[in-house]
């Protein structure tokens, strides 16, 4: 594991060094003085997706769903408490693909909801279809930051 990891504020976007010994220290942004981890997922848009995943070398994982869909809103609550019990280990957002469609589609999603996990703006897992959370929490172990 490496020393430090470069992350985007979730508030003002700006780029952060945290030492990975540190990350659940309550880190705190440079720039803004904003927290760096809410403990909720971050909504991902076309303006803060090269900041929040592009260029994180926190992994990522990215709930892509929509508001009609059943179990995207069943999954919702389960992705959630994830985020609140996972971070600082892995960040979490959501993308709403109806609001985001050309972001939805460059990652060529064909159903929802669909789960993927960037590590510095790449893709390196991907799971469609609701999962519980235990089964979400077994999915994202590989991929979580040793604190």
């Amino acid at each position: 594991m490496t020393d430090s990891l470069h992350m985007a504020c979730p508030h003002c976007l700006a780029i952060n060094r945290v030492a990975a010994a540190r990350l659940a220290d309550a880190s705190r942004c440079g720039k803004c003085k904003q927290p760096l981890f809410t403990g909720a997922p971050l909504e991902l848009t076309t303006a803060n997706y090269a900041a929040l995943i592009e260029r994180s070398e926190l992994p990522v994982v990215v709930d892509f769903w929509a508001g009609w869909c059943g179990p995207c809103k069943m999954m919702a609550p389960l992705f959630a408490q994830a985020a609140a019990e996972l971070e600082p280990r892995i960040r979490f957002a959501k993308l709403d693909t109806e609001a985001e469609p050309t972001l939805a589609g460059r990652f060529g999603i064909r159903s929802i909801p669909t789960l993927i996990v960037f590590k510095e703006g790449r893709e390196i897992a991907r799971q469609a279809g609701l999962m519980q959370g235990a089964q979400l929490k077994r999915w994202l172990e590989p991929y979580l930051i040793q604190v």
